[in-house]
Formats: C-alpha cells, structure tokens, sequence
C-alpha cells in the first residue's frame, strides 16, 4: 500500500496553487490589454457619432449632391459620393474577388512547385504595397503612356492591386482550416478533385472566405490616394466609371478638409446688405459635412460586415 507524504501534500497545493495565480493573472492581462486597446476605438466611434449626426440626419443627406454648395450654405447631400464609393468598390470587387479567391486555390490545392513559391512573394510584395504607390503605377500605365484620362474606373484598377493580396491570405488561411478528412473522404468516393473543391472545400471555408472579402472591401473602400491621383473630385452627380471626374466619401472629406482651410485662412468674406464683399467670419457649415461623410463611409463599412455575418449563417455547411 502506498501512502503520501505530507510534505508531498503541501507541494502538490502549492504548485497548484501557483498555478491558478498564473492563469488568473494572465486572464487579468488579456482583459486589460483588450480593454487599452477598445479605448480609442471607442473614443474614435463616439467623436464620430457625435460631430457627424447632426449632417448624417439633415433633409436631403442621402439624395442631394454638393453641386453648387460652398462651405458657408447649409444643406448639400452625399449621394453623388455615395454612388462613386459603391461603383468603384464594386468594380474593383468584381476584378479581384474571382482573382484572389482562385490564386487562393491554387496555392492550397494545388501549389508546390516554383510557381507556387513565386506567387506567394508576389502576394507577399503586395501586401506591403503604399496605395500611393499602386496609384502611380496605373497612372504611368493608363494615363502616361495610353493618354488615358482622369475617371474612376483606373481608381478601381488600382484597389485591385490593394485589395487581392488581402482577399488572398484570408482565403489561403481559410481553406487551410478545412480538415483533410473531407478531402479523403471524397476522393475516396471517386470525386474528381476539382468537384471535391467545388462542392467541399469552398462551401466549408465559404464564411471565412466570405469575411475576407469584407475585410479587403474594407480594406479599399477608405482608400484616398488612387482616388487623388486617378479620379479627382466633383461636386457633380457622376454615374459613368469609365469618364469624367467622379465624387466618393473619401473624396468629399478631403474637399471638406479643403473648404476648412479656406474659411480659416483670412480670404474668407461674406456679402454686405449691397452686395460687396466684406471680409471676416461667416458661418462655415463643412466641418459638419466633413464628419458626416466620415460616419456615411463607416455606416457603409458595418453594414458590408453585416450583409457577411448573415450570408455565413446561411451557409449549408456549418448549419
């Protein structure tokens, strides 16, 4: 019969003992660090709310333009900014969401070679890419050399190069996350091995897929440089992507910002009862259009996180 030892008793406790401080106090430390880092979230949000509601909830916000509006007239819409982000966004996602999704496959299912190794350093390469950067090489492609002009389709082009590597690695990560098992499994049963990615592997990675397409959206949807560079900015209603200046929420903070700058400059001058220009402080509403296109671009972004996390509820797999 063996019997314990009291001092074995005693170490026992205490190294349990110890242990549960550890572990309290680890848990301590996440919680602190996770609550340092939601503070300036939550103060960057709040200023947000805070100074951009009065326009965001204003008559006419979502269906006039900023065609004839200067920074001491109230009023003024975001519609015409609202209709360049989405076509923009929607054009650069429609050329790099198929791209970047079967550049995905590729390396999972089928990479391992030398072309494996060197898309995983281009994708590498672009990730680090500035927007500036993306920005300058289709201007130099499009509009130096095949004297393209100025329109939001090469602002699109451009989030192309920002947004693939991003939808890239998600996806890479994602469809690494699906066991093999099912894989087997299929193969097993004589499915070809693009029907097992086709009708296994895609829909049982499909959320994951899913949220990084939204986080590459994300990614170009506040993008301002290959907007500055490619597109410029009007005040104007501009529905045609491939001609002309075209607004987008981006755009009109920097605008705004602009307006700013000139009322704060001293050039500044309102009219007198006769009409003459007299100069001092006028009334300067562009701080308020300002911070509302910030919370309208933000809005946009939650509800594209949204539309996700209900799409990925609905997927067959996981149900």
């Amino acid at each position: 019969m063996t019997t314990i030892s009291a001092p074995s008793l005693l170490s026992a406790k205490k190294g349990s003992g110890s242990r549960k401080f550890k572990n309290s106090l680890a848990t301590v430390l996440v919680y602190l660090a996770f609550g340092i880092a939601l503070v300036p979230l939550v103060w960057l949000l709040y200023t947000v709310i805070d100074r951009g509601w009065k326009a965001v909830t204003s008559a006419g916000w979502f269906t006039d333009t900023q065609r004839g509006v200067t920074f001491s007239d109230k009023g003024g819409g975001v519609w015409h900014a609202i209709l360049g982000t989405l076509e923009e966004v929607a054009f650069c996602a429609v050329i790099s969401v198929p791209i970047a999704i079967l550049v995905a496959i590729y390396l999972v299912e089928y990479g391992g070679g030398w072309l494996a190794r060197v898309t995983t350093f281009m994708v590498d390469i672009l990730t680090g890419v500035p927007s500036i950067v993306a920005a300058l090489f289709i201007y130099a492609v499009f509009l130096a050399t095949f004297n393209g002009q100025f329109a939001g389709v090469y602002a699109s082009l451009a989030l192309v190069l920002l947004m693939v590597p991003v939808i890239v690695r998600t996806s890479e990560e994602m469809l690494k996350l699906v066991p093999n098992e099912l894989r087997e499994a299929s193969y097993a049963l004589g499915v070809p091995k693009w029907k097992t990615i086709y009708r296994i592997v895609l829909p049982t990675a499909f959320t994951g897929i899913t949220t990084g397409v939204v986080l590459g959206i994300a990614r170009v949807a506040g993008e301002t440089a290959p907007l500055l560079v490619l597109v410029k900015y009007t005040p104007n209603l501009n529905g045609n992507l491939f001609s002309g200046f075209q607004a987008s929420l981006p755009l009109m903070i920097k605008e705004q910002v602009n307006n700013l700058n000139q009322a704060n400059s001293g050039t500044a001058y309102h009219l007198d009862a006769n009409g003459n220009r007299v100069a001092g402080a006028v009334a300067n509403y562009a701080p308020d259009r300002m911070w509302g296109a910030a919370l309208t671009l933000i809005a946009i972004v939650m509800i594209l996180n949204l539309i996700a996390r209900f799409v990925g509820r609905f997927n067959k797999v996981t149900q």
